[in-house]
């Protein structure tokens, strides 16, 4: 990039940083209108908007979709160390986004994430530890690092600290230590958290409240889960959940037939 670039990039971030925060956060919530200043900051070298800028390109969210080009912006900020572009990198190699797929590279890189304290590269290095995908299995050390990202409240992750405890997946089997995280998961509005507890309130014959979070579970699932989870619920023994499950399906299929 020439001296002039490099000089306009540098004037856009000063004029950036020098905005009322009020101005800068309409700004940056369009993201069209963001894009010359994200663009401009990120060729200035300052990871955040290099990060910023890998996302967009890599959803396609006021840009047009470019994954070789996110990996590209999340490596350069990856030199400076950046945590996030850290545990997004490893989101692109994990998948083959932009690259080849490499799960012992995205391990390494969600480890350098996990100890600087990321909790969403914590909760994904835990996915690589329990599967042994591109390191050997390790539910104790999945298990630590599941809780390390609930301890900062990432409701994934507390489901998922849940399922450790209710399965003995690297921890003992605790009944109670599962039922809280499960509680903790459904109030941060985790579907599967909220589908997880549930069930367990269900099974304590606590049929009105179960029925609630089974439809919060419901209001906030993906569309390809939520069919799925509409069967199992469709499949219970209780009258009043295959109820809801029925009544669902029919909202579903309203206007298919």
């Amino acid at each position: 990039m020439g001296a002039d670039v490099t000089h306009q990039a540098l004037w856009r971030v000063a004029a950036l940083a020098m905005m009322r925060p009020e101005d800068l956060r309409a700004l940056l919530d369009d993201t069209r209108a963001a894009l010359p200043w994200i663009e401009a900051a990120a060729e200035a070298g300052l990871a955040e908007a290099q990060v910023r800028l890998g996302r967009m390109l890599l959803s396609g969210d006021g840009v047009e979709m470019d994954k070789a080009a996110a990996f590209g912006w999340f490596a350069r900020a990856v030199a400076d160390g950046d945590a996030d572009a850290l545990n997004m990198l490893g989101r692109c190699h994990e998948n083959g986004w932009g690259t080849v797929a490499n799960a012992s590279r995205a391990a390494a890189l969600y480890a350098r994430a996990a100890d600087a304290g990321h909790a969403w590269a914590q909760y994904n290095l835990g996915h690589l530890l329990l599967d042994g995908n591109g390191v050997p299995r390790d539910p104790e050390t999945a298990f630590h690092w599941y809780s390390k990202a609930a301890a900062q409240g990432h409701e994934r992750a507390m489901n998922l600290v849940a399922r450790c405890y209710e399965e003995g997946w690297g921890v003992g089997r605790d009944p109670v230590a599962a039922r809280t995280w499960y509680k903790r998961s459904a109030e941060g509005a985790y579907f599967r958290g909220c589908y997880n507890y549930a069930t367990i309130l269900l099974a304590e014959g606590r049929t009105a409240c179960a029925l609630v979070w089974f439809k919060r579970a419901l209001e906030s699932t993906p569309d390809a889960a939520r069919a799925k989870m509409l069967v199992t619920l469709a499949e219970s023994t209780e009258p009043s959940v295959r109820a809801l499950a029925h009544g669902n399906l029919a909202e579903a299929t309203e206007g298919l037939i």
